[in-house]
């Protein structure tokens, strides 16, 4: 049995990100995982503009222009946004121009109209002192032509699709998502649409992981429930081998007569790398490296739900992030400091996991464990959960009001 820590690690070893692009139009891009840096084809802002309703005038003109004493200056244009300037400002000369619009040649300043008055038709007062080039907002002051806006590997979010739209690019240019096919292991299985006879239990840990896997940006390839059948296992652990970058199968990795995984994965021509972890919840956990194309990773968890997620959430969330092709920084563990608002309490044997709800709450976290027993069979005290609080070997107790280590999820 091998640490959490050290579990971790062998696991991100054996993952290699994707290689593997495609070009998807931009419509279609949010949530996924840009494949190439992107430099900006323009300058940002195109071009001199306004910031302000107002008038463009001369810094010179109007220096010394103050409400006591304002400068009168000829309004010999009106420029709204989208409209290209048809001449440039003289000395004694004004441009009335809205927000966006181009800062017309010659001016170089921005006077908001709150502080100017229109006389006659033709004139304006300008009744403020300005600062040189105020309210301009100057080409190329956001980025340049040829800069960076984008690196590999960013998800692309509103943010980063406005970018590339702004950017004109209408295609662009992402890793493939990951595929990940899932069996889930058992006699005892039944799928929702089916009435449960007694003994029987129904296969939540399918829709779960399949959850998981889209949730993390990955393909989930749903291949059901798999008897507890040598044979029918081994065939179907074969396909799924084949078939994906990550396999997930839940139950049949512990010590019983039926438990059948490990031996498969060795006949199948796995390197096996990982039998079990210092945890609670999910001790059992089989991990095997197959080198088929670029590496496939199969992953053998607990069958108990709780058990399945947890492992998810500690061990595969940034195996995911690695093989999708996001920055070192999402592979590893997101964890903060928070106060515990009840007593946490473990064996002290292994690296325990309790899950409950994180808040801000004046300006610190606090962590409330989640009602209920903390079985890793009792699915129901799981609905929402956003946080797991780590209880560390050879701890037993952490006091209410003290700090814990959180895991968000």
């Amino acid at each position: 049995m091998i640490s959490v820590s050290q579990a971790e690690q062998i696991i991100l070893d054996l993952v290699q990100p994707l290689s593997e692009t495609e070009s998807i139009d931009l419509t279609l891009a949010t949530g996924r995982i840009l494949a190439t840096e992107i430099v900006s084809k323009l300058d940002f802002p195109h071009w001199d503009n306004s910031a302000m309703d107002g008038y463009a005038v001369k810094f010179a003109d109007v220096r010394s222009s103050t409400s006591k004493h304002p400068i009168t200056l000829e309004v010999v244009e009106e420029i709204p946004a989208g409209y290209q300037p048809q001449r440039e400002i003289q000395s004694g000369e004004a441009a009335r121009i809205f927000t966006g619009a181009i800062v017309p040649t010659g001016a170089d300043t921005i006077v908001m109209q709150e502080h100017t008055q229109r006389v006659q038709k033709n004139f304006v007062k300008i009744q403020v002192t300005p600062t040189a080039r105020s309210f301009v907002r100057q080409r190329g002051a956001y980025a340049r032509i040829g800069d960076p806006l984008l690196a590999a590997g960013t998800v692309l979010n509103p943010p980063e699709i406005a970018i590339l739209a702004a950017t004109g690019c209408c295609e662009v240019r992402v890793y493939r998502r990951p595929r990940v096919a899932i069996l889930s292991t058992g006699d005892e299985l039944v799928t929702p649409h089916q009435t449960l006879k007694p003994g029987q239990l129904v296969d939540s840990n399918q829709y779960a992981l399949a959850a998981f896997v889209t949730q993390a940006g990955g393909t989930p390839i749903c291949m059901g429930i798999v008897p507890d059948d040598r044979a029918k296992l081994t065939a179907a652990m074969s396909e799924a081998i084949a078939s994906a970058d990550f396999v997930f199968s839940t139950g049949g990795v512990s010590v019983g007569d039926y438990d059948y995984v490990e031996e498969i994965l060795a006949e199948l021509g796995g390197d096996i790398q990982i039998r079990s972890v210092a945890i609670k919840p999910g001790k059992p956990l089989t991990v095997a490296k197959f080198d088929r194309g670029a590496g496939v990773v199969y992953f053998g968890l607990p069958g108990n739900p709780v058990s399945a997620l947890v492992g998810c959430w500690r061990f595969v969330r940034g195996a995911m992030a690695k093989l999708a092709g996001l920055p070192e920084s999402r592979w590893q563990l997101n964890a903060i400091e928070a106060i515990t608002t009840q007593d946490l309490t473990a064996n002290g044997s292994r690296e325990t996991y309790l899950w409950g709800k994180l808040a801000l709450v004046d300006g610190r976290y606090h962590f409330s464990l989640a009602d209920g027993s903390h079985s890793s069979a009792n699915l129901i005290n799981l609905a929402g959960t956003n946080a797991l609080a780590i209880v560390p070997v050879d701890v037993t107790s952490i006091a209410a009001g003290t700090t814990v280590r959180v895991s968000i999820l």
